[in-house]
């Protein structure tokens, strides 16, 4: 039976925004744990975050990496079960917990950002240079 003979509307999946970004993130993802099969996508986006603000509260990592609360706190568990972050105690509130990238920590971001690196590059390797500037300028309008 055609979608016509029960009088659906016409709706094609394949050229939509949500499916076309959904599989070209499943793309980047299966490069990503190609390329750094150390952490996952979330754990290396908190950890990279992490170093480059040198110390966060576990909400503000999670927003500066757009994580939600539950996610974040999942990932930081994670994370610091590898003694890849120490949490404190925040001293202002000691309700929050102030997040901070260990030695071993900042060791294996530093090494695992070459791969960061390559894994961008594979991921937009089908486009050229000019579309690959559009593509994340238009992407960045999204967000």
């Amino acid at each position: 039976m055609s979608p016509s003979d029960d009088n659906l509307p016409s709706y094609r999946l394949d050229p939509q925004v949500g499916f076309l970004l959904r599989r070209a993130n499943q793309r980047h993802l299966a490069l990503f744990a190609r390329g750094i099969p150390d952490l996952t996508s979330t754990q290396f986006a908190a950890l990279a975050k992490l170093c480059e603000l040198g110390q966060a509260t576990q909400n503000a990592l999670g927003r500066a990496t757009a994580m939600d609360a539950a996610t974040i706190k999942g990932v930081i568990d994670r994370l610091r079960k590898r003694d890849l972050v120490d949490a404190a105690p925040d001293p202002e509130d000691q309700r929050r917990r102030t997040l901070t990238p260990t030695a071993e920590g900042r060791a294996l971001y530093a090494r695992l950002v070459p791969a960061a690196h390559e894994i961008t590059a594979a991921t937009l390797e089908p486009l050229d240079e000019d579309e690959r500037a559009t593509f994340l300028r238009l992407l960045e309008k999204l967000t």
